[in-house]
């Protein structure tokens, strides 16, 4: 549900080395600009020039975050509590993201915004009970910092009033360390601190099983180009990784770090989540993007911290459920650099 009075509009962070765009249409990024090994500034992000094509339905989640549950849930089904919960069917045959209206598709509201040193901007959102299927009234926020020079912090709560419901955010920003406009990543290399992914069905559902990535194309444990195996695994990659051995800083688990050999820009990716889908732009085909800019397949990477797909349905993974008096907590570290 909109706020009242609350239009779409893009803010800016900027703290004199890296510029971030955000929009409370979905707590999305639309623009990330950082420098490279020359100082040339490049924006790493697909996106478009101006709100109209998100408002519009354009964007494959571009910059958005995604809830009340990221990725699928199976036939868009769940039980809680003795009680059946019907999603919608957007993904067919599962629910996706949140469904038709999820939260990449409301306007939140502007709780807090700062410009200076480290400029913030905190985005709140009420989702009603019953919302897309949902049990329970949600209370969100979402706190997007720029904490150093290169570095880009978002903090996600969320809280359910008198009813327990599955919670699991995503941010889904599509990055090309090259520069938005500049081809696939099928260069870019990366590490993925994780030994597990949680294997897919023929629906894209987790068959519930955990699988060692050694001796597979899945296997980024130590740093290697994306497009070496890809291949070798359909359309591309779009799975989750069960991070489990990256070192720790103030609680946020080493997730990811990526790397492109044009520009020397490198991102690593700190998070307190457990699960984290890599996706390749497998479906991105024909996106008219910002400047100009055709996107097509493999033309950004997705590094979405999250709780396990389809938990609420598969006891053997980690609970996504919060119950009233409980607090979601997520919080991601976007820190850039050049090496």
């Amino acid at each position: 549900m909109a706020v009242p009075n609350q239009k779409a509009e893009i803010f800016e962070l900027d703290n004199g080395t890296m510029r971030v765009l955000v929009t409370n249409y979905g707590c999305t990024i639309t623009s990330l600009s950082v420098p490279d090994k020359d100082g040339k500034l490049a924006d790493v992000v697909l996106g478009f020039d101006s709100l109209e094509p998100y408002l519009n339905g354009a964007a494959p989640y571009f910059g958005s975050i995604v809830g009340r549950v990221a990725n699928r849930i199976k036939d868009g089904k769940f039980t809680l509590n003795g009680v059946e919960h019907s999603l919608p069917i957007n993904n067919p045959p599962n629910s996706l993201h949140g469904g038709n209206k999820g939260f990449d598709k409301q306007i939140w509201e502007v709780a807090e915004y700062e410009k200076g040193e480290n400029p913030h901007i905190t985005f709140k959102y009420h989702s009603r009970d019953g919302e897309e299927g949902y049990p329970g009234d949600v209370f969100v926020t979402a706190t997007y910092t720029l904490t150093s020079s290169t570095t880009l912090k978002l903090d996600m709560e969320a809280e359910s009033k008198h009813k327990p419901t599955p919670i699991s955010l995503a941010q889904h920003t599509y990055w090309n360390l090259a520069g938005h406009n500049s081809g696939t990543i099928l260069d870019h290399s990366i590490q993925i601190r994780a030994n597990c992914i949680t294997p897919l069905d023929q629906n894209s559902i987790p068959t519930g099983e955990i699988l060692q990535v050694k001796g597979t194309p899945f296997d980024f444990t130590s740093e290697k180009r994306i497009g070496d195996d890809i291949k070798q695994v359909g359309l591309g990659y779009d799975h989750n990784y069960v991070l489990d051995f990256g070192e720790e800083i103030s609680e946020l688990k080493h997730a990811a770090k990526v790397r492109d050999p044009l520009s020397s820009r490198v991102l690593n990716l700190w998070s307190n989540a457990l699960g984290m889908q890599f996706y390749t732009a497998n479906y991105v085909s024909g996106v008219k993007g910002k400047e100009g800019a055709v996107y097509g397949k493999h033309s950004g990477l997705c590094l979405e911290t999250q709780g396990f797909p389809n938990a609420i349905n598969q006891p053997n993974f980690p609970s996504v459920v919060v119950k009233p008096g409980d607090k979601y907590k997520h919080t991601m570290l976007f820190e850039f650099s050049v090496e």
